[in-house]
């Protein structure tokens, strides 16, 4: 998945109201930049933080910028877009770069499910169960080449688990997929300090059958697409 406009380096100046970012650009000019994420952004928000930006010219958005990926200055980046991962699987699953899924001839995206909800991704084919994906986006990471989900507490994503768990009891299959946004990472694990229901939801949604898929991703300014699976230590 390309980015529509190439990106712009920056320095941050500040994160705040969760969606607002105030940026530096490299020629000295001070912006205001969308920031498509509503977690903590644990370790990724810190002053002066490297940031790459993507420009547009929509009439329609007042913000001119929007906040795309983490700089780490080491050859590693993190995308910080929580849309991201919802393209770049779509795209992948259209082209049958999942093997575990690659056998679904048929992909909607955003179809009402559960209890006023919507899935990600309703997965189907002729001879196969229905399968229900939901994506993840995964940025967190405290120890050397291990991320984790959640950066915070998320009961939207505990009902997510629910409601794919309720999905296996239908006789349907149920995937929760976690797209790693960081270049510097080989394994994942839940952050079971930060959100114990979650991690206790999780298990509860695996006990019942729910399957749980990990992918790393490739990063550049020029865009992320997904790599390849990576072990989830639970």
């Amino acid at each position: 998945m390309r980015f529509s406009t190439p990106l712009v380096p920056a320095r941050l100046i500040r994160r705040y109201k969760r969606f607002l970012a105030d940026c530096r650009l490299d020629d000295g000019r001070e912006i205001t930049a969308h920031c498509a994420n509503p977690g903590s952004m644990l370790g990724l928000a810190a002053p002066d933080t490297r940031i790459w930006l993507e420009p547009n010219d929509d009439p329609k958005k007042k913000l001119k910028f929007g906040w795309r990926l983490v700089d780490h200055e080491n050859g590693h980046f993190t995308g910080v877009d929580t849309s991201v991962p919802n393209r770049a699987l779509k795209l992948a699953l259209e082209s049958g770069s999942i093997p575990e899924l690659a056998a679904y001839t048929s992909v909607r995206h955003e179809v009402r499910y559960g209890q006023s909800s919507r899935i990600d991704f309703l997965l189907q084919a002729e001879g196969l169960p229905d399968a229900y994906v939901e994506v993840k986006s995964v940025t967190l990471s405290r120890h050397t080449g291990l991320a984790e989900f959640p950066d915070s507490v998320t009961t939207r994503g505990a009902k997510h688990l629910g409601e794919l768990a309720e999905m296996v009891a239908q006789g349907h299959r149920a995937v929760m997929f976690y797209l790693v946004q960081r270049t510097d990472c080989t394994a994942m694990t839940l952050a079971a300090d930060l959100d114990p229901a979650y991690a206790a939801t999780f298990a509860a949604a695996r006990a019942t059958g729910v399957e749980a898929m990990c992918y790393d991703t490739q990063i550049s300014p020029e865009g992320i697409t997904i790599g390849k699976p990576i072990p989830l230590r639970v």
